[in-house]
C-alpha cells in the first residue's frame, strides 16, 4: 500500500512543511503569536502548538482548506502591512463558516514554500482517485493505532483503535478478526495485514447480497453482467454497456480484475460509494433550467445584514461576510450604509455596537467576487441612512468600482412590462435602493428628490432591533432627501412601500419591489395566499428577518418560498436547519443561486394557495416510504475516551404546511461503525414541487438533547428517481454521513405500483 501522502515527500516545498516551521499566527493588530506549524506523515494533516502550550496542540486538514491567498489579502493582514511586507504573509482559506487563518513567515523563501506547498497538497487531495481516497483513510487509521510508531500494530493497538472507530465490538470476536488477518503469526499487524483486517472489519452483507445476484462465480462481475445490473436496477437502458466499462476503468482497484474486464466486490462497493451512486440526480447538479424567464420566476439564493459575521448588536462587521456569501452563490447581498465621520460612506448594523467597514471596500469586494461562484446577476440591496452628500459619495464609487458590471440603463431602452432574465443580466450587478420617480420619468428633471422614507417600517419589522427613529405609528410620511446620482444608478429594483395587493394589481410596475418582515409576510399568506402568489409572478418581494433576532438567527424560509417570495433573505453566518434548507434548495441548477420556481408560481392567474394545495390545477399527491437499511463510519460527537454513538435517522420534509413532517427511526446502541435499522418511515406529499427532504443522524441521549452527527437536504424534485418504472436503485450522498436508504415514490392520483429506489446516503 502506497498512500497518498508518501508519493508528494520528496517535493521540496511539502519537504520543509514536514520539517516544520515558525509562523506569526495573526488574530488583529493586537493579536500575533508564534506557533510552530508542520504536516504531518499522512501527508494531510498541519499541526501547529505554542512552544508553551505543554502537550496541547491543534490541528486541521489540508481537505477543509479551500484556498491560499498571497499577501495582505485579508482584512487583518492588511491593518498590519506596515509592520510585515507583503511577501511575509499568506492565508488559508477555509470552507464553509470557519474563520481564515492569517499566517507571517520569517523569510519570503518560507512564506512561498508553504504557499506552494498547501496548493499542491489540496490539488492533490482534490484529484484523488476512490481507490487513492481509501488507501489514504486505512492509512491514517493504521497512523492514529499505532501510537508507539513501531509501524506494526498490536492487539491492544487495535482494541483502542475500534473505540476511536465507533466500535463496540465483543473482544473475542475482535481478537478472531485479528488473528486472521496476522498471516505471519507475529501478534502484530502491518500496513498491508491490516488492510485485510479493515476489509473484514467493513465488510457489507447488503451490498455483498446485490453481488451475488449478479455475478456468475460470487468473486467478480464480468463485463457483461455489470450491465445488467446497470439495465436493471439503474435503469440505465442503452448506455448501460458504454457506462458499465468507464466503471471498471475508474473504480476497479484489481490489476487482475481490470486485465479481464471485469469488477471484484471492493470495485463494485467503491462505485457504490461514490458520487456517481448519489441519490441527487446528477442530472440537477449542473445548470439544467431554463434562465430565460423573467426575475421574478425565479427563486433567489439571499443573504440578510451580509456585512456581520456574528450577532446583530456586537458582532464584527467584515468584508469576510460577502467574500463568504458571495461564494456561497449568493445572489442578493444586503449593505447598510451610514454616514462616516470623514465624509466617506460606511457599512455597520446601525446604533449598534458591531464594527465598521467601508462602504467603498465592500463595493470592492463585491466587484471581485461577485461572479467567482456563478456568472448570474447579484442583485445590492441597499438600506440606505446616508444624507444627499455622502449618498453621491456612494454613486460615485459604485459607478468608478464597478465599471460596466454595474447595470445602469435598461437593456433595450424600452420601459419593460416584465422583468428581464437571469441570462439577460449575466454579469450585471443591479442597486435595488430607492429611486427618484420611475422608468417612465427618469429623463424629467423637475421631479423631486424627496422619497418616502417608510418602506421597510410601513411593512412590518423594522431592520434594526434599535433605532433612534419614532416608531411607525408616529411618523406622519416622513421624507427623506435622495442623491439624483445614486436614483439614477436604480433600473429594475425600485424599493416602494407595499400598498396592497389590490392596488399592486392596477397600478404597480414589474420593476417596483416592496421589502416585507417575516412577521408581515405570514399574515399575507393566512389572509391572501394566492394573491401573495399572483403578485410575486411579476414583482420581486424581499423578506427579512424580524428586528428582534438579535443572535442573528433565521426564521424558517421555506414558509416564505411557498407563496413565491423570490428574495428570502437570511442571516448567511448562522448555521442550523434554516440554513440547510437554503443551500439544499440552492444545491441543484449548477449552486448559480437562482432556482426557477413550478410552473403553477409562474401564472399569474394561479390559484394555489400554500395553505390548500389540493386546489391547484395538477394536484397529485405522492406517498415516499424510505426504509433505512444500515450505516456505516459515522463521526464521533463525543470525544470521551470510550465514547460510542447510538445512532438514529431522522427524515424531515419540509414544504406547504400539510407536507411539514417528521419520521424516525430507534436508535441503535453503540455502534457507529456499522449500525442496522432495517426500518420504514412513510410520508404523504401534497405539493413534491416545493418539498425539501432532509436527512439527519443523531446521537441518542436519554437525559438530555440528541448530539447531532450530520444532514444531507435536498429537493423531493432532486431525488434520482429511475425512468418512472418499477425497479430497485441503489444511491450514495456525498455527505459525511454514510447510510443507507430505500425509497419508494407513489403518484397517489394514478397508480398502485410503487417506484423503488435504493439509497446509500
Amino acid at each position: 500500500m502506497d498512500p497518498e501522502g508518501a508519493r508528494i515527500q520528496d517535493d521540496p516545498d511539502v519537504k520543509v512543511m514536514i520539517a516544520g516551521s515558525t509562523l506569526r499566527k495573526v488574530k488583529s493588530r493586537s493579536w500575533k503569536k508564534q506557533r510552530h506549524f508542520r504536516l504531518l506523515e499522512d501527508g494531510l494533516t498541519i499541526w501547529y502548538k505554542s512552544r508553551w502550550a505543554g502537550r496541547g496542540h491543534s490541528t486541521f486538514s489540508v481537505t477543509e482548506v479551500e484556498a491560499v491567498r498571497e499577501g495582505h489579502q485579508s482584512e487583518v493582514l492588511l491593518s498590519i502591512a506596515e509592520e510585515f511586507p507583503a511577501d511575509l504573509c499568506f492565508t488559508l482559506v477555509f470552507h464553509g463558516r470557519q474563520g481564515n487563518l492569517d499566517l507571517v513567515a520569517d523569510s519570503p523563501e518560507e512564506a512561498q514554500a508553504w504557499i506552494r506547498g498547501v496548493r499542491k497538497l489540496i490539488h492533490k487531495a482534490q484529484t484523488m482517485d476512490e481507490k487513492e481516497r481509501l488507501d489514504q483513510w486505512v492509512w491514517d487509521w493504521f497512523q492514529k493505532a499505532d501510537k508507539n510508531k513501531d509501524g506494526k500494530m498490536n492487539f491492544k493497538e487495535v482494541k483502542k483503535l475500534l473505540k476511536m472507530m465507533n466500535v463496540d465490538m465483543n473482544e473475542e470476536h475482535a481478537l478472531h478478526l485479528f488473528t486472521m488477518a496476522d498471516k505471519s503469526e507475529s501478534d502484530s499487524l502491518e500496513i498491508e495485514q491490516f488492510v485485510y483486517f479493515y476489509k473484514m472489519l467493513t465488510q457489507r452483507d447488503e451490498v455483498w447480497k446485490v453481488f451475488q445476484d449478479y455475478s456468475g462465480d460470487g468473486e467478480k462481475l464480468m463485463l457483461e453482467e455489470l450491465e445488467n445490473f446497470l439495465r436493471m436496477e439503474q435503469q440505465e437502458g442503452e448506455q448501460s454497456a458504454q457506462h458499465a466499462k468507464e466503471l471498471i476503468d475508474r473504480y476497479e482497484p484489481s490489476e487482475t480484475a481490470l486485465k479481464q474486464g471485469a469488477m471484484s466486490l471492493d470495485g463494485f462497493q467503491m462505485y457504490l460509494c461514490s458520487q456517481e451512486g448519489s441519490i441527487f440526480n446528477p442530472e440537477h447538479q449542473n445548470l439544467y433550467q431554463d434562465m430565460s424567464q423573467p426575475l421574478s420566476h425565479y427563486f433567489i439564493s439571499s443573504s440578510h445584514n451580509t456585512y456581520l459575521l456574528e450577532d446583530q448588536l456586537r458582532g464584527q462587521s467584515s468584508l469576510e461576510a460577502y467574500i463568504q456569501a458571495l461564494k456561497r452563490g449568493c445572489r442578493c447581498v444586503e449593505v447598510d450604509c451610514w454616514d462616516g465621520s470623514d465624509g466617506e460612506p460606511v457599512v455597520y448594523h446601525g446604533h449598534t455596537l458591531t464594527s465598521k467597514i467601508l462602504f467603498k471596500d465592500v463595493v470592492s469586494t463585491v466587484k471581485e467576487y461577485a461572479f467567482k461562484a456563478s456568472d448570474f446577476p447579484v442583485i445590492l440591496s441597499l438600506e440606505n441612512h446616508c444624507g444627499v452628500e455622502q449618498q453621491t459619495v456612494m454613486a460615485r464609487h459604485l459607478s468608478q468600482i464597478l465599471g460596466d458590471s454595474l447595470l445602469t440603463t435598461l437593456l433595450d431602452g424600452q420601459v419593460p412590462q416584465q422583468l428581464p432574465s437571469p441570462q439577460e443580466l449575466k454579469g450585471k450587478i443591479l442597486l435595488k435602493a430607492k429611486k427618484i420617480g420611475g422608468l417612465e420619468q427618469c429623463l424629467d428633471e423637475t421631479l423631486t428628490d424627496e422619497v418616502s422614507d417608510d418602506e421597510e417600517m410601513a411593512n412590518g419589522d423594522p431592520e434594526s432591533p434599535c433605532t433612534e427613529d419614532p416608531p411607525a405609528a408616529n411618523k406622519k410620511h416622513k421624507k427623506s432627501k435622495l442623491s439624483r446620482e445614486l436614483s439614477d444608478l436604480v433600473v429594475y429594483c425600485k424599493s416602494v412601500h407595499f400598498h396592497g395587493f389590490e392596488h399592486a394589481r392596477s397600478h404597480a410596475k414589474c420593476y417596483e419591489m416592496s421589502s416585507f418582515s417575516e412577521s408581515k409576510a405570514k399574515k399575507l399568506v393566512k389572509e391572501a395566499g394566492t394573491d401573495f402568489v399572483q403578485y410575486n409572478t411579476r414583482q420581486l418581494s424581499r423578506i427579512y428577518p424580524s428586528g428582534l433576532r438579535t443572535d442573528s438567527s433565521n426564521y424558517n424560509p421555506q414558509e416564505i418560498w411557498s407563496m413565491g417570495c423570490q428574495i428570502v433573505a437570511l442571516n448567511f453566518q448562522t448555521a442550523g436547519l434554516e440554513m440547510d434548507l437554503n443551500d439544499g434548495l440552492f444545491r441543484q441548477n449548477g449552486c448559480c443561486g437562482f432556482v426557477l420556481k413550478p410552473e403553477f408560481m409562474r401564472d399569474a392567474t394561479s390559484q394555489f394557495s400554500p395553505e390548500k394545495p389540493e386546489g391547484r390545477q395538477g394536484y397529485k399527491p405522492l406517498r415516499l416510504s424510505i426504509q433505512v437499511i444500515s450505516g456505516q463510519q459515522l463521526p464521533k460527537v463525543n470525544q470521551k475516551e470510550g465514547s460510542i454513538v447510538d445512532p438514529l435517522v431522522r427524515v424531515e420534509i419540509y414544504g406547504v404546511p400539510q407536507d411539514q413532517a417528521k419520521e424516525e427511526t430507534s436508535h441503535i446502541n453503540n455502534n457507529g461503525f456499522n449500525p442496522v435499522w432495517n426500518e420504514t418511515l412513510n410520508f404523504v406529499i401534497h405539493t413534491p414541487e416545493l418539498a425539501l427532504v432532509r436527512f439527519l443522524v443523531e446521537d441518542y441521549d436519554k437525559a438530555s438533547r440528541n448530539d447531532f452527527i450530520g444532514q444531507f437536504t435536498l429537493p423531493f424534485t432532486c431525488i434520482q428517481a429511475g425512468k418512472q418504472s418499477t425497479g430497485e436503485k441503489y444511491f450514495y450522498s456525498s455527505t459525511v454521513l454514510r447510510y443507507n436508504f430505500e425509497v419508494f415514490v407513489l403518484d397517489l392520483s394514478k397508480s398502485k405500483t410503487a417506484e423503488k429506489l435504493k439509497l446509500d446516503l
